[in-house]
């Protein structure tokens, strides 16, 4: 046998009901993507997922910092990824189908960003002192015996890169210079011929790679942050480092 409803308890329902209808609602609006802007900043979230906001670096320390790197750099390696002289697949498959000009964009959308760097991660362990004097040797002064430039000799006395195209060195995890001089060991990571970086990585050894990558994730970035002005003569004679020719039209 039914039982007659109390009013009061169905009005309750119905405000309950009500009451659940506005909240999943608010969500659904709180969680909601944004407006499209079209806009490169918009455009280039799915850089930034991996590299960090605003291209500062992935927290894992193997996706690098992209903001305020040499536009000419960034545009390289975004045409190494696409045609095959740098091996990874998840940036591979984000540039390979895009074209030389909307590449350059990308390059100095993050070449523009101006945003602070973090401090260097502590090593778990801290390298000796005749390790961290050896890398500061290398980084500083190159190896003459060796045909070895110093690492400032391209990338600025300050490390911090050069206009238009030689990356920072300093605020950089130690995992991802390893991982990069490896690459070049290996060959997979190359650049335009002739590949520069490739004749230096054959010319160093693991001890003195070592070196060279621990020093450098020592120190800290200077208050100076910005890459260096173009220089007028090869940084480094002895060595030819080739680049890819910017789009037409684009500035230096």
């Amino acid at each position: 046998m039914r039982t007659a409803r109390t009013p009061g308890l169905h009005g309750k329902r119905q405000r309950l009901i009500a009451g659940l209808a506005s909240l999943l609602t608010a969500a659904s609006v709180a969680t909601a993507a944004p407006a499209f802007e079209d806009s490169i900043a918009q455009r280039t979230l799915a850089c930034t997922a991996c590299h960090g906001d605003q291209g500062r670096a992935g927290p894992d320390g193997y996706y690098p910092r992209l903001a305020g790197k040499p536009a000419g750099y960034l545009y390289n390696q975004l045409l190494n990824f696409r045609d095959g002289r740098r091996q990874y697949g998840l940036m591979i498959h984000m540039v390979d189908v895009l074209n030389d000009p909307y590449l350059f964009e990308i390059a100095q959308h993050f070449a523009a960003l101006d945003v602070p760097y973090p401090p260097p991660a502590a090593p778990a362990r801290p390298p000796a002192a005749a390790v961290l004097q050896r890398g500061r040797e290398l980084a500083l002064q190159g190896d003459a015996g060796r045909h070895l430039p110093a690492c400032a000799a391209c990338h600025g006395q300050a490390l911090m890169g050069v206009q238009p195209r030689f990356p920072a060195l300093l605020g950089l995890p130690a995992d991802y210079l390893t991982a990069q001089l490896g690459g070049w060991k290996t060959g997979q990571r190359q650049a335009h011929a002739p590949d520069c970086m490739a004749e230096v990585v054959r010319r160093l050894s693991d001890a003195d790679a070592h070196a060279v990558v621990s020093w450098l994730a020592s120190q800290n970035v200077p208050a100076q942050t910005h890459p260096a002005p173009a220089q007028e003569r090869p940084p480094a004679p002895e060595l030819r480092c080739g680049s890819a020719p910017w789009p037409s039209g684009a500035g230096r």
